[in-house]
């Protein structure tokens, strides 16, 4: 999801602990300085957005140094007001002025020291690196050159495993030239990190969550304990089919699974080979969204709008006409853009609201869809409030609003869409297992994904993990939490991390993590609140006008509270917990235990 961008660059601040107050400031001076911000976000703010919005729609050399120069200006502008909020430490104020000096001090992803050449390199290497990935190919020999949409073509369709390894490596090749650019902007940032009172960049990032870092990650690793055994059922399941498919020379009935077969090219989703491991769908009458869309001939633009529908469903207004007008929802032909999904609140005062995707036709696209349209209703639920709270309740909050709505594609809601008749519903909610197992291969195998990336990226951060074993660790890392491998043997002359969007778009990724837990929470509240009995795979709150005004009211909070306060506003609870992921696949991780007797699981 791409943020407004005032929060990385205008409001994205951090700050020292300690005091370096002026002590002559007083609370009056507090509130001209605070309400100047705001001018700033108001005018400043926009033009920002639109550079980076044309940075990412037209890959070229001059929209890179557009973005450069822009991004280097107000970073250090962003770190000049990150000095003067930290003078107001010790002044006595509202609850509200304290924590939008907070925010100020707090929400910088990637600081440079107050230093105009050093700020200016950093800028110039994290365009260069988003450049590089969106502009990204390989070519085997020349005529035979292939992007992303090209080599994930391949990776989610292919049952070759030739073809899948050729199309797996050949895209893992971007990330060669991009590691010294990586090393040098975590050098710089660690230093800006420093300068303003943190350990380094792994402390910044993890002590933003209204509690100490430390308590933080202890938080994350419990929950992910009480998630684990559900994912190691389906790791078991899984192992098992594939090798039954293609043999021990290429799945080891007892180790990790490679990572080229896994119908994605991260393995962050195993749901385009739900065919091999659940058989009995070739039985069923599952729902094929994909076919429904390309029979019907549904558009690019239709699609958008069946999600847009589900919100309004709810009693969420409309999107304003500007969103139609100005997003991107198909792949050029003519320029190279960043497809990455991705949602933009250019202009908050104004309701510019816009996604920049490259929709395929098909089911995956037709529930991201919905995901980042969850990103644009929440921004248009609290653009009303200050800028500096117009932002999630937590980083992990704008991705479970999203992933929310997917848990709500049920037969019940295609039925209501007019996809499929109530009988064909019937029908498909029969297989519970078939449709839970679909789900879990996106929604549960995601989890331990989204934690370890970060985890990589911490120990990059504070040195445990050097240039002498980036690729490495990566691997070890993604064994240990996921149970997957490299396809083939990676030297430390690849840079693997690089082909993955958010290592070089430098977007933090524990977001992803609490947004998955969070999602099924939300999940369990609303259906539980708006009356819902039945088992929760079955429930979807398209429709629910009581839904509707919960996530509403949430969402109109922004982050002007702790996110536990917003937390409990929709949930009643002030915790994260992974028992609501356990109980909504609960049938499912009953039916794997029974597949999974006599078969050793787990993975050294």
């Amino acid at each position: 999801m791409k943020k407004y961008f005032m929060f990385i660059a205008i409001c994205a601040i951090v700050t020292s602990c300690s005091q370096t107050g002026d002590q002559t400031k007083t609370e009056a001076d507090l509130e001209l300085f605070l309400d100047q911000i705001e001018k700033d976000n108001l005018s400043e703010g926009p033009v920002i957005s639109s550079a980076y919005w044309i940075g990412s729609n037209f890959i070229t050399f001059d929209s890179q140094n557009i973005v450069a120069d822009y991004s280097k200006r107000y970073t250090l502008e962003a770190l000049e007001n990150s000095r003067e909020a930290s003078k107001y430490n010790e002044i006595k104020t509202s609850d509200s002025n304290r924590r939008q000096l907070e925010l100020l001090k707090s929400s910088f992803v990637m600081p440079p020291p107050f230093d105009e050449s050093l700020a200016g390199e950093l800028s110039a290497i994290s365009t260069k690196l988003e450049a590089m990935y969106g502009s990204g190919e390989h070519c085997f020999e020349e005529g035979d050159c292939y992007d992303l949409e090209a080599f994930e073509q391949v990776i989610d369709n292919s049952r070759n495993t030739s073809e899948l390894l050729r199309a797996w490596s050949g895209w893992h090749e971007i990330g060669k030239p991009m590691k010294p650019m990586y090393m040098r902007m975590v050098e710089i940032g660690n230093q800006g990190s420093k300068d303003l009172g943190y350990d380094g960049l792994s402390d910044l990032w993890f002590s933003k969550y209204d509690m100490p870092a430390e308590e933080f990650l202890d938080e994350t690793d419990r929950v992910w304990d009480e998630v684990k055994p559900l994912y190691e059922a389906l790791h078991c399941h899984v192992r098992t089919k594939l090798n039954e498919k293609y043999g021990d020379d290429v799945v080891s009935p007892e180790g990790s699974l490679p990572v080229h077969i896994l119908g994605n090219m991260w393995g962050q989703s195993w749901s385009n080979i739900y065919d091999i491991v659940y058989p009995d769908a070739k039985e069923t009458n599952s729902v094929n969204v994909t076919k429904i869309i390309e029979d019907r001939d549904i558009s690019e633009k239709e699609m958008v709008e069946y999600a847009e529908d589900f919100f309004l469903s709810m009693g969420f207004e409309p999107l304003p006409d500007t969103f139609w007008e100005r997003s991107l929802f198909i792949k050029p032909t003519d320029r190279s853009v960043v497809c990455h999904a991705s949602a933009w609140n250019l202009d908050p005062a104004n309701n510019d609201l816009r996604i920049k995707m490259c929709i395929e036709k098909n089911e995956e696209d037709f529930i991201t869809i919905h995901h980042e349209l969850g990103h644009i209703f929440y921004y248009q639920a609290y653009n009303h409030l200050p800028t500096l709270f117009q932002g999630g309740a937590n980083d992990g909050f704008h991705e479970a609003f999203g992933d929310l709505l997917t848990l709500s594609i049920t037969p019940d809601y295609l039925n209501k869409i007019g996809f499929i008749s109530e009988e064909e519903a019937e029908t498909a909610k029969k297989d519970a297992i078939g449709l839970l197992m679909k789900q879990a291969l996106e929604g549960v195998v995601v989890i331990p994904w989204a934690l370890m990336l970060d985890k990589w990226r911490s120990g990059v951060f504070n040195g445990d993990i050097d240039e002498s074993n980036l690729n490495k660790s990566w691997w070890d890392l993604r064994e240990s939490y996921q149970g997957i491998t490299a396809p083939s043997e990676r030297s430390e002359e690849y840079f693997d991390p690089g082909a993955k969007y958010h290592i070089p778009g430098n977007t933090p990724y524990t977001r992803y993590y609490l947004a998955r837990i969070m999602q099924y929470q939300f999940h369990e509240s609303l259906c539980r609140g708006m009356g819902f009995e039945g088992p929760l795979h079955e429930c979807s709150i398209y429709g629910n006008e009581y839904a509707g005004q919960k996530i509403i009211s949430t969402m109109a909070m922004g982050q002007s509270v702790p996110w536990q306060d917003t937390f409990e506003n929709l949930t009643g609870s002030r915790s994260l917990s992974g028992q609501s992921v356990i109980n909504y696949y609960k049938p499912l991780k009953d039916w794997l235990d029974n597949q999974n007797e006599g078969r050793v699981c787990g993975w050294n």
